[in-house]
């Protein structure tokens, strides 16, 4: 049976064969690779008649910060944007392909895409690899039903959400919804609470950080402010490390001479006809 993704590849796609030799290595007792352990904070509220997305821009690889201005919020379609949490090639390549398939499915129907539309998409793709894609997403959109918010786990299960939080700084941005959060926001009180939200996972989470990324989707057309406040300003040095000469005390010289010898090879030209 050949693959629908590649027909003249048999069995092409994604491939399980490291899950079956993983399995395999922990059944003979021995310690498995640790997964890299990452970091970010996303959310999204729904306002009135409109969404409200928000992301930090901190990218990290375990304890390392990779990335201080990394983008979290993707282009899904016009009236579509999904923040990602996860794995940064998987989250960015994920909506790449669904926003591919949006596109074409808008010029052959002629219509507006539809936020159910792309959560049923990005779910099915993502159920298909059982969590192997590390795409945790926040789907937002406003289409002909009005404004529509979606929470996507990795392994591809879907919940319909007023506001919703995910990554690693998710505790502190709930925290800071639970207790503000309400019906019908104007535009700018959500995007004040998105902010505050985002600057709770940024000050109490390792793995968050920088500046705070708000994108608006209302009916009329979508206002995404890239770096919308630097949360993390660089602060400035109070004390100058230089001290002058002689302040560190030396306890020994040694000087070496090294001699370096270089041999020139010559080249007879070559004789042209």
């Amino acid at each position: 049976m050949t693959s629908i993704l590649c027909p003249e590849i048999p069995n092409a796609g994604f491939s399980f064969e490291n899950c079956k030799r993983n399995t395999l290595l922990q059944s003979k007792g021995l310690s498995l690779p640790k997964a890299t352990k990452t970091g970010t904070t996303i959310v999204g509220i729904q306002i009135k008649d409109g969404i409200v997305l928000g992301a930090d821009t901190r990218a990290t690889e375990d304890t390392t910060v990779a990335d201080k201005n990394c983008e979290k919020i993707h282009y899904i379609a016009p009236n579509i944007y999904c923040c990602g949490a996860g794995t940064a090639a998987d989250t960015e390549m994920s909506t790449q392909m669904i926003s591919s398939q949006l596109a074409l499915h808008s010029l052959y129907t002629n219509r507006q895409v539809r936020v159910c539309t792309a959560n049923m998409m990005l779910k099915q793709y993502l159920f298909r690899y059982q969590g192997y894609i590390g795409a945790a997403l926040i789907l937002g959109g406003v289409d002909s039903t009005g404004p529509h918010l979606y929470q996507i786990y990795p392994h591809g299960s879907t919940d319909k959400l007023p506001f919703t939080t995910m990554g690693s700084g998710s505790l502190a941005a709930m925290a800071v919804f639970e207790s503000r959060w309400k019906p019908d926001m104007e535009e700018t009180e959500g995007i004040q609470l998105v902010r505050d939200a985002i600057a709770a996972g940024i000050f109490n989470d390792l793995g968050s950080g920088s500046n705070v990324d708000i994108c608006v989707i209302r009916k009329s057309g979508v206002d995404y402010k890239r770096t919308y406040e630097e949360a993390n300003k660089k602060g400035t040095r109070q004390n100058s490390y230089r001290y002058p000469r002689g302040a560190t005390a030396v306890l020994s010289t040694k000087i070496q001479n090294i001699e370096i010898e270089t041999t020139v090879q010559h080249i007879e030209p070559m004789d042209t006809a």
